[in-house]
């Protein structure tokens, strides 16, 4: 019970939903109910993070939310194995025992211990999550650092390069993945610009599309230099100068289109290849592209498949939307440096039309497991801004009926695919259908554009200047809410990475001395 303003909030702790218990009339009701109200204007209207962050932390307060952070019991994860083990870890740092600590460490460092990635534990309030699993994490980030201390030596360096790399295989990566959406894609600017204040950029990114071109723009940037870019003036010039290719569509031939967005991307984006990017950042940039012919297969480009492959060709094939744009070849860098066609018998196209968000690909490249979704796919985002949370009478409709879609979908192109050989064009159309619906659209923390904030019409078309900054504020506002819920579910990874790093860098300084005392 929490006793609060001279209201009483009970926590039904069997089902963790909150009540508000008048003793006396109703007056205390309605007055709880205006609150409430007047704290929702008041985040809709903050005007920053720090701002929305105090009206979220009073909201849930108010609602009862604050009170439900505190309660450990949950039966949305294991309260009681999260405990045991944060107690555990607390005992053997008190007692100054490092190898029982590495040892209780050793077994189990992973973001959804007992259950507390579950996505459900973060929609309930709107800033953070149980009190429990904060404090938890910070204990496992607190006794990772604790036995990385140089300071420390009472297990090994080799021991604990052992360890940080088994961890960190363990515990994974988290990606961040930049969906296609034409100028919905601008949204993607505000997203960036805040999980940059904020040091939460993944090193591991992905966009397709108007995606490609932000994940790009984050994959050839530092933080720092991402924020001055973000936050200049000319960042509206350089978008709107993107907006005005569309118009031109319209009025031309598409080859001639072709050199505006060229002009776009060389004005925003380094030369560099994808290995390039990756030594001048540590950032794993990947960009999709779909095939141009039905025997080809999409590629997932980065610094692992194709390293040698320039960034800026690799977003022109991405961004090469059928009926707008022609299809892209790919130039990459040869063994004496010269540019020269990549797969030159090949043509790409958008990459949202087969792989828009590719979390297998990642998965398998990179040790992903934890993925961040910036949605501006306008294919999509009707179906994914419904609501999906298992407490909604709606979810199982939702999910079934979007399984039954993909199930058809699939049958039917199956069944009709034996006769595309006789009809190569709709053998085309129907491959990128069938590839734009058994995708998958969302992740484990999903950040969407709001689709009433620009008509259908103009997704390919020319933007007002209070248009495009709408898109970028509506970015920067989505994403506020989830900020806590990444630094939580991200912290010890980013920590792991960090230190691996180090400890990489140091392993390497050691063997290169070995090697120099036995040349002499």
């Amino acid at each position: 019970m929490l006793l609060q303003k001279g209201y009483v909030y009970a926590i039904a702790a069997e089902d963790e939903k909150e009540a508000l218990i008048s003793p006396n009339s109703t007056k205390p009701k309605q007055m709880y109910s205006k609150r409430l109200n007047k704290l929702k204007e008041g985040l809709h209207a903050a005007e920053s993070y720090e701002e929305w962050k105090e009206l979220a932390m009073q909201y849930d307060d108010a609602s009862g939310m604050g009170a439900w952070k505190q309660v450990n019991y949950s039966k949305l994860f294991d309260n009681d194995e999260i405990y045991l083990r944060l107690e555990t870890l607390r005992a053997y740092r008190e007692q100054g025992d490092d190898h029982g600590l590495l040892f209780t460490l050793n077994e189990g460092v992973h973001g959804n211990m007992g259950g507390m990635g579950n996505p459900e534990l973060y929609e309930k309030a709107l800033f953070g999550t149980k009190q429990l699993i904060v404090d938890y994490v910070d204990e496992v980030a607190d006794a990772i650092l604790h036995i990385a201390d140089n300071n420390n030596d009472n297990i090994s360096f080799e021991d604990k390069l052992d360890f940080f790399r088994r961890a960190s295989h363990c515990f994974g990566q988290s990606a961040l993945m930049l969906s296609g959406g034409g100028q919905l894609g601008n949204f993607h600017g505000g997203v960036l610009k805040v999980l940059a204040q904020h040091t939460l950029i993944p090193d591991v990114i992905s966009g397709s599309s108007a995606g490609a071109i932000f994940a790009a723009l984050a994959g050839t940037h530092t933080d720092e230099e991402l924020i001055d870019f973000l936050d200049q003036e000319t960042m509206l010039e350089v978008i709107e100068k993107e907006a005005k290719i569309f118009k031109s569509i319209a009025e031309k031939r598409s080859s001639l289109g072709i050199k505006d967005l060229e002009s776009v991307v060389n004005n925003i984006i380094p030369n560099l290849t994808f290995q390039e990017a990756y030594e001048l950042t540590g950032r794993k940039i990947n960009i999709s592209v779909s095939p141009h012919g039905v025997q080809q297969k999409s590629r997932l480009l980065n610094a692992i498949a194709s390293p040698n492959v320039l960034i800026r060709s690799a977003l022109m094939a991405s961004c090469a939307v059928p009926g707008v744009f022609p299809p892209a070849t790919l130039f990459a860098k040869n063994k004496d440096g010269k540019v020269q066609a990549y797969l030159p018998s090949r043509k790409w196209v958008d990459g949202s039309m087969s792989s828009d968000l590719p979390s297998k690909r990642l998965a398998r490249l990179f040790g992903a497991n934890h993925f961040i979704v910036s949605l501006t796919n306008p294919l999509v985002l009707p179906f994914a801004n419904a609501p999906f949370q298992s407490n909604n009478f709606l979810a199982p409709m939702i999910r079934f009926g979007s399984a039954v879609i993909k199930e058809t979908t699939q049958f039917n192109y199956t069944m009709a695919k034996p006769f595309f050989k006789y009809v190569p064009t709709l053998a085309l159309v129907a491959n990128t259908i069938n590839s734009v619906v058994q995708q998958d659209y969302t992740g484990d923390i999903n950040i969407k554009a709001d689709f009433s904030v620009i008509k259908p019409s103009k997704l390919l078309s020319s933007l007002t200047r209070e248009e495009l900054s709408e898109l970028i504020n509506k970015g920067e506002k989505a994403t506020w809410p989830k900020v806590e819920t990444i630094r939580i579910c991200t912290k010890v990874g980013r920590i792991l990475n960090e230190i691996l790093e180090e400890y990489e860098a140091e392993e390497l300084r050691l063997a290169k001395r070995v090697l120099v005392g036995k040349g002499k």
